[in-house]
């Protein structure tokens, strides 16, 4: 539900200060002036900074399986929903609705933790029917988000994996991919993983207000560098593009890539569904005033003329003059740094199968 007080101008830490209403719910509560200047006094009051709690979570199942033409992978895991990033743009924002939680601030306050995972996924590679494909962790959320320093569910993952020497991805913006290296490295050796690190400005001061809980551009780089030097194959994932504000960094953000070591670059746009939108609109009228109209403007024209438009051939790369631009300076750049776009297939031919029932094999 969204506050009675006054929305604080920002909140130091967090991607938007306001619990939107997700579009389920069937109220909206907003602020009464009572006559005796109770929502004045409540906008001179300072707030304060709200604390992140983790909501428990007992699932049935934990494989998504995808067959959208314009992502590269069948299955994915998220151990996590909500993300404490606080990405402003996060496209995930809209799954904590179907929670009767805001994708605003409850999407990055409010995380709920898969806590029996593993065991899960244990049970679904187990299946008879199962087939191999490489599994993707944190195509919705980041897989190492601030919980995971205690909760350890992505490490729980990536070691059922190990065991059945199962192909993955990773997608993240956390340093905190380092501490599996012992699993991820054996893994990439053996041709069953690689890493993408997404980087979206070099601007520290930019990925305060973006991307407030996230690691800084600079120590994002430096995994970067530890997983090439680990002879992992790492990309890096320029996400989104937003125009005229980390656009204009495109061919510096591929050198920087290039030159921490990786191999691969890839990239989508600014994307808007649902809650997204309002959210991210209030965001840059708040910090970027003087060209909020004129990004929106861009938006649009990358979107067929709509602030967003759920269409699989356009929706991560956009249409049109501007998205033809943006791919052209993307694969310059990528060509001139010796890079690619592309990635190698994964390894799927020495998946075991977990034992079902804890059973050993008699052979």
């Amino acid at each position: 539900m969204v506050s009675d007080r006054p929305p604080p101008a920002a909140l130091k830490g967090r991607g938007t200060p306001v619990r939107i209403a997700h579009r389920f719910e069937k109220a909206e509560r907003d602020g009464f002036d009572d006559g005796w200047g109770t929502l004045d006094q409540l906008a001179d009051l300072a707030p304060l900074p709200p604390a992140t709690s983790v909501i428990e979570e007992r699932v049935k199942s934990v494989l998504t399986a995808n067959d959208s033409p314009d992502i590269p992978f069948e299955l994915s895991i998220n151990p996590y929903r909500g993300c404490e990033h606080g990405c402003i743009y996060c496209y995930a924002r809209p799954t904590h609705s179907y929670l009767n939680l805001s994708p605003g601030l409850d999407f990055e306050t409010k995380i709920v933790a898969k806590v029996n995972v593993a065991e899960r996924l244990e049970a679904e590679l187990a299946r008879p029917s199962y087939r191999p494909s490489p599994i993707n962790i944190g195509s919705a959320t980041d897989g190492y988000q601030p919980v995971e320093r205690k909760l350890r569910l992505t490490r729980s993952v990536l070691e059922v994996l190990t065991r059945c020497a199962h192909p993955f991805t990773i997608i993240s913006k956390s340093s905190g991919v380092e501490r599996d290296l012992d699993l991820i490295v054996p893994a990439a050796h053996a041709g069953r993983a690689w890493v993408s690190i997404s980087v979206t400005s070099l601007d520290a001061q930019l990925m305060r207000i973006l991307e407030p809980r996230a690691a800084a551009p600079a120590r994002r780089l430096q995994t970067v560098k530890v997983l090439s030097s680990a002879g992992v194959p790492v990309g890096v994932n320029i996400a989104p593009i937003i125009p005229f504000v980390n656009e204009p960094e495109i061919e510096r953000l591929v050198e920087a890539a290039a030159e921490a070591g990786a191999g691969s670059i890839h990239y989508t746009v600014l994307r808007l569904p649902w809650e997204v939108n309002p959210l991210f609109q209030q965001w840059l009228a708040q910090h970027f005033p003087d060209r909020a109209e004129r990004v929106m403007a861009r938006v649009r024209d990358l979107h067929g003329g709509q602030d967003y438009k759920a269409d699989f051939k356009a929706r991560m790369k956009g249409s049109g003059l501007w998205a033809g631009l943006i791919a052209q300076r993307i694969d310059k750049a990528v060509q001139r740094c010796g890079l690619t776009r592309h990635v190698k297939a994964l390894d799927v031919s020495a998946f075991r199968p977990p034992q079902r029932g804890g059973q050993g094999s008699l052979f």
